[in-house]
């Protein structure tokens, strides 16, 4: 097998119009690269003073600018962070944290919107729509779901853009979203794709990214769980507020479950602030029961990156990915796993590449 280790170019970009400042050849991340679908990641960075570009500061600028990375094999862009704190002073190095540009939305406000019976890929695009104006150059990619549904929110709630997006992704059914990074068409900066998708990524019974162990896999890990938050056979959400006066989704059961005689596990949880509707609290507790009924199983494969297939390439986030199993002592069998890459880490300087893998 051909090992091509991940080399990263670095650059230091406008955040407002996503043009490229500096390169930053001297950068290093201190952790591991991350994303995950419909959240934001943070990373910390140092940046060697000594081979410093001269609008290095610029390029670094907390609140104006995001730090990008390309995989120069693949010459695609693969992890997008924007500064949010900088340190330094008589070290001959500067530290920086930047978050992928899914923090942004918190920072940003939908206003108020009244959407009846309008696709859940229409709704997320609506609430994101004021983050385009003053902001980074986002594009707004949603394909409709065909699914419609009920929306309103109240400028008074103070609700952020983040909050109104990661709630309708919580629905039962509900779209996902996330922000991912570009070449502009000039190829002198980048944009940031807002993907709206009833599923984001590739699904597929036979992807094309395929981790084996022994193989690329160096080591892995099934974390099944059956703790709070984790798994439940009844589950009900409720509103704000409090007593008899307190909104409440019907009780959702795993029918199938509980008559094949496993025991009730009861959850309940307010999942989002302001929810006025009766159905988005029973589309809550609909989807929160698809996913604890047996209990949370997470694949953590962690890879050889030089081996291991392409990220951006031949996987990305959301896509179906495979892990095959030959032998280990946890599956003396084998083991043959398709499922939903949810997350990822990377770590290029240890060429270490870790998909979070998720059984729906």
């Amino acid at each position: 097998m051909t090992e091509t280790p991940y080399r990263l170019a670095w650059y230091g970009v406008d955040l407002r119009t996503g043009g490229i400042i500096e390169d930053l050849p001297s950068l290093r991340p201190t952790g591991a690269l991350s994303r995950k679908l419909g959240a934001s990641t943070t990373t910390q960075f140092e940046l060697a003073l000594g081979g410093a570009p001269r609008e290095w500061e610029a390029a670094t600028a907390p609140g104006r600018s995001v730090l990008v990375a390309v995989d120069t094999v693949t010459d695609i862009p693969v992890w997008a962070g924007g500064v949010l704190p900088r340190a330094g002073g008589s070290a001959n190095s500067v530290q920086f944290g930047a978050a992928t540009l899914e923090s942004y939305l918190d920072a940003r406000y939908p206003g108020t919107q009244t959407m009846v019976g309008v696709d859940q890929a229409t709704v997320c695009a609506n609430l994101a729509a004021p983050a385009l104006s003053q902001g980074p150059p986002f594009v707004i990619d949603a394909v409709a779901t065909g699914v419609t549904m009920d929306y309103l929110t109240d400028d008074g709630d103070d609700k952020t853009v983040l909050s109104c997006l990661t709630e309708v992704m919580g629905l039962e059914g509900g779209p996902e979203w996330t922000i991912d990074v570009a070449w502009n068409g000039s190829r002198s900066g980048f944009e940031f794709p807002l993907r709206i998708r009833s599923a984001v990524g590739l699904q597929s019974a036979s992807p094309e990214g395929v981790f084996d162990y022994p193989g690329c896999v160096a080591e892995y890990t099934l974390s099944e769980s059956y703790e709070r938050d984790k798994g439940a056979t009844r589950v009900l959400a409720r509103g704000e507020g409090e007593g008899s006066s307190r909104l409440s989704s019907p009780a959702t059961d795993a029918t199938a479950l509980l008559a094949g005689g496993w025991p009730l596990w009861e959850y309940r949880y307010t999942p989002a602030t302001g929810v006025t509707d009766p159905d988005q609290l029973t589309a809550h507790a609909s989807r929160s029961l698809a996913l604890m009924a047996e209990g949370a199983k997470v694949w953590t494969v962690q890879a050889v990156a030089s081996r291991a297939p392409r990220l951006g390439d031949a996987w990305a986030l959301g896509d179906s990915v495979r892990l095959s199993v030959t032998s280990s002592p946890r599956h003396p069998a084998g083991a043959d796993v398709v499922a939903r890459c949810w997350a990822w880490e990377l770590e290029p300087d240890a060429d270490r590449i870790r998909p979070i893998l998720v059984e729906e």
